[in-house]
């Protein structure tokens, strides 16, 4: 992150989803060392009260919070109303909330595979709309979409994820286009990363994806890289990279088989 300057940023307010744990944790603060003020909303305010704390006192910057569930149908609205009342004007988004469900799908509750839905795609969608188009209207603005090496091949008993995931990657890199003119919208595909997912998602690491797992702060430094150098999308990891690669020399029926053995191994 040193070798890349957001000093142009100090001073401006970032909005960070997910901002409870995992990712979320690290691109605050990294924004924060860079002396970018934070809006930082997921659904548990304890974890977020106390980060905003930590923040505060290393780096000297502002920090709101805002408990908010952003499955619902109206989350994406509401936060924008909120922070509008506040008088909050919005420079850098981190659409980081999300969620997998791990398992097959006839075994899954419809209702929590809706919600998931919801919360990836829908949310994720409006909030970049909401944002994104105050960010036109002043011609600047960052938006980062973070979606998943699994966003590149079905996997099966992660169906459904993946399939958000592939929707996040290819509607980040056709805004990233569409966006050009007002500012920039990159999309970071992190591989298996220490965040907790597995345990939220219902799932048990295999040996091979324990040894692939990656930390939280390079996978988000990556991220952040990428959006202020403009980039469209960014694989974090060699290894990751590698895989992805790999997808364009071997047959689908070959990817899921290969998918099915690393995740459920």
């Amino acid at each position: 992150m040193s070798n890349v300057s957001t000093n142009s940023f100090a001073g401006k307010w970032a909005l960070i989803t997910g901002a409870s744990s995992g990712l979320g944790l690290e691109f605050a603060d990294l924004l924060a060392s860079q002396k970018v003020n934070l809006v930082l909303a997921a659904r548990r305010q304890e974890p977020m009260e106390k980060l905003a704390s930590d923040l505060r006192r290393k780096y000297g910057v502002d920090i709101l919070v805002e408990a908010i569930d952003l499955a619902p149908p109206d989350a994406a609205d509401r936060l924008k109303c909120s922070l509008g009342a506040k008088s909050v004007t919005v420079d850098i988004l981190l659409n980081n909330a999300g969620y997998g469900l791990h398992g097959d799908l006839l075994e899954t509750p419809i209702e929590r595979t809706a919600n998931m839905i919801q919360l990836n795609i829908t949310t994720l969608t409006e909030l970049t709309y909401l944002f994104g188009r105050d960010m036109a209207k002043r011609r600047s603005g960052h938006i980062l979409l973070v979606a998943s090496l699994m966003a590149f091949q079905a996997v099966p008993s992660y169906a459904a994820y993946a399939a958000t995931k592939a929707y996040v990657l290819a509607l980040g890199e056709a805004l990233h286009n569409e966006f050009r003119p007002h500012g920039v919208v990159a999309t970071l595909c992190p591989g298996h990363t220490a965040t907790g997912f597995d345990e939220a998602a219902g799932a048990t690491p295999s040996a091979l994806l324990r040894l692939l797992t990656m930390k939280p702060r390079p996978v988000a430094a990556s991220g952040i890289r990428a959006l202020f150098r403009g980039r469209a999308m960014v694989i974090a990891g060699l290894s990751n990279k590698m895989v992805a690669f790999s997808n364009r020399l071997t047959p689908r029926s070959m990817q899921r088989a290969t998918m099915k053995r690393i995740v459920d191994a």
